[in-house]
């Protein structure tokens, strides 16, 4: 390891000192501090692993006590993150929205914060330590304060990464992981798993994947999926003979169609609808973890939508207080209001309780315990008080609400997404 993941690590850096944003956003300390950090604890790893040092394994304890508090590079992630968000996505996310397309530059800084690095083990270059779920909910959180759906799209290369390193097998690790830590912009790899069907089960896949000798072929119908479009491979989720599985497939193979698709919200994310008619996929395409858990891929999903919703919800609280301290009516702030007072108190309470679920779940994922429940507990949670956060934004935002000079009409588009996405990202 020590040689490829400093290496990894101080090219992540080098990228970093030739780029102009970080000095406009005050970052480049933080970031390299973030950067020195991580691979300092990737080098003890490895030293530990050289002098064949035993670590104790922490007993999973289902009763044991609640950790909240984040480690020393956790939180400096999300300060340089938060940062990012609020001084490059929230400036971009009309614009973006309105022409339904990623900025390119945007693109480009996102490469340079080498944020694909957190989903890659240290064995193929990453940085992905012990912590990596809650690590990655953090990013997600984080970046959902500058806007849901840039934040979505920016962050399907690492879904795409999580769900190789935690479903491909080894041969496929070694094959497909590298790349997403290489001096290039990490390949675009849409996960599709959404269908066209009213009250969309994604345990009950009209997708099919039938084996013929070496191959397998695919046919059925994909909708909303994230970065569809300009993805180079997609991972399909279909169902085979023996249940659901996941394959890799070229965007340009035969027998497969790509077509926008837009949505209400997630504009900048380019929904696309995807047809596969008979698309021949060799065996070893599919991916083939002995742990792999259709159920874990959704929840691990399912979390990755709640993180980018508890972020955007944030974002609306964020937004609205100062707004109701400031809007006078009747000669006094409308916070003076007990109707709008206790709505603004409300958002707040659910907030944190969104917050905590998904926290907790991400938390028993890394114990390697049972977190289908808390998935779903904080899917459930989620999907219903995240758009009334969004609703009430707009509500306490009044006509403003409803126009497009204020983030919350955006917002609340937005996060209506989280009920009704199944798949597209990975924790």
């Amino acid at each position: 390891m020590s040689s490829d993941v400093q290496g990894r690590a101080l090219a992540v850096l080098n990228r970093v000192a030739q780029a102009d944003w970080p000095d406009r956003l005050k970052l480049r300390k933080p970031f390299e501090k973030l950067i020195y950090t991580g691979s300092r604890a990737s080098f003890r790893a490895a030293a530990q692993r050289a002098g064949k040092v035993a670590k104790l394994p922490r007993p999973a304890d289902p009763d044991a006590l609640f950790d909240l508090s984040l480690s020393d590079e956790q939180q400096m992630l999300v300060e340089m993150l938060e940062a990012f968000a609020s001084e490059v996505l929230r400036p971009l996310a009309h614009d973006a929205d309105e022409q339904a397309a990623l900025p390119a530059a945007l693109l480009n800084q996102a490469h340079e914060l080498g944020l694909t690095h957190y989903a890659v083990s240290e064995a193929q270059g990453g940085m992905a330590g012990e912590r990596t779920t809650l690590s990655n909910a953090l990013i997600a959180e984080a970046l959902g304060k500058g806007d849901l759906s840039l934040a979505a799209a920016l962050l399907v290369p690492l879904s795409a990464a999580n769900c190789i390193r935690r479903w491909g097998s080894a041969a496929q690790q070694a094959r497909w992981l590298p790349a997403f830590v290489g001096e290039e912009p990490a390949p675009v790899m849409a996960i599709a798993v959404n269908e066209p069907t009213p009250l969309f089960d994604p345990h009950k896949l009209a997708t099919r994947a039938r084996k013929r000798g070496k191959h397998y072929l695919l046919s059925g119908e994909k909708s909303l999926v994230l970065r569809g479009l300009d993805a180079s491979q997609l991972i399909i989720a279909a169902q085979a003979a023996d249940g659901p599985a996941l394959f890799i497939v070229e965007a340009g193979a035969k027998g497969l169609q790509r077509s926008p698709q837009p949505a209400m919200g997630l504009k900048a994310g380019s929904t696309a609808r995807v047809r596969l008619n008979g698309v021949k996929v060799p065996v070893e395409a599919r991916l083939a973890a002995e742990s792999f858990n259709y159920q874990s891929f959704l929840d691990y999903a399912g979390l990755a939508w709640c993180a980018l919703a508890v972020g955007t919800a944030q974002a609306a609280l964020d937004y609205v207080v100062p707004y109701c301290n400031e809007r006078v009516a009747f000669g006094e702030p409308i916070s003076h209001r007990q109707g709008v007072a206790f709505m603004v108190a409300d958002m707040a309470v659910e907030l944190d309780a969104m917050r905590l679920m998904v926290w907790r779940a991400c938390s028993r994922a890394e114990q390697g315990l049972s977190f289908q429940r808390e998935a779903y507990l904080a899917r459930l949670l989620c999907s219903e008080k995240a758009m009334k956060i969004g609703t009430d934004a707009v509500q306490l935002l009044g006509g403003h609400g409803f126009t497009k000079e204020h983030p919350a009409e955006r917002w609340y588009r937005d996060l209506r997404a989280l009920a009704i996405m199944a798949g597209g990202l990975q924790l």
